[in-house]
């Protein structure tokens, strides 16, 4: 009994990735009497799919929540909705690919669009009970994030496996990452800083979605 959580690497001028961090860091953890196996995929179109899909079937999980960053963002943002669409919107992945109003899948019969299957508004209304700034997104954007959300989907629908649970939550940056892209802009001159998220609150965002996903949310003491 495995719960599946995938990160991705570093990729444009983001030399760190929480999502990366927290997959290694509850890799091996015990969430909701089951077992995490905490994954980073690459940052690549052509790839993250594929392993995605060895992923599913090596672990065989009880639920997939895959993560990415979304630098700007001040919340956690669970996602409603993957669009069949890839487009880099200007940002390479790291194999230096950049699709431009691509099909994700040219199938005649592709949905133009996937619904998230993990329970969104709740697992939102679980974060911000736990005093965790969340928010429902109706957008992942077009770039890999939306791109394994709309891929694991049809994954699962094509082997029948439509009743586990997946979906896709975007993160804001750590506090370390923000001044890290603050030193490297114009903070010392008056300049802005991105907004943050601690790790360590990211990392009980991704707990509570689990619990709440298998439906055994954590009771606080």
């Amino acid at each position: 009994m495995t719960l599946l959580l995938t990160g991705y690497e570093p990729f444009g001028d983001h030399d760190r990735n929480p999502s990366a961090e927290l997959a290694r860091r509850l890799d091996g953890e015990t969430v909701a009497d089951r077992e995490v196996v905490g994954e980073v995929l690459p940052v690549e179109f052509d790839r993250a799919g594929d392993e995605m899909a060895a992923l599913l079937a090596e672990h065989d999980p009880d639920a997939v929540v895959a993560t990415g960053l979304a630098a700007g963002r001040a919340a956690v943002s669970v996602e409603r909705v993957g669009v069949n669409v890839a487009d880099c919107a200007g940002i390479p992945d790291n194999a230096e690919e950049v699709p431009r109003n691509e099909r994700i899948l040219t199938d005649e019969a592709a949905p133009a669009a996937y619904f998230a299957t993990l329970p969104v508004v709740e697992v939102v209304a679980e974060l911000l009970d736990a005093g965790v700034p969340a928010r429902v997104s109706n957008t992942a954007g077009t770039h890999l994030c939306n791109n394994i959300l709309y891929r694991t989907r049809a994954q699962l629908e094509a082997e029948d496996r439509d009743n586990v649970p997946m979906g896709f939550v975007h993160l804001p940056l750590t506090p370390e990452g923000a001044a890290e892209k603050a030193r490297d802009g114009e903070a010392t001159s008056g300049g802005g800083v991105e907004p943050s998220l601690p790790l360590d609150v990211q990392a009980d965002a991704i707990r509570r979605t689990f619990e709440v996903t298998v439906g055994e949310p954590e009771v606080s003491s």
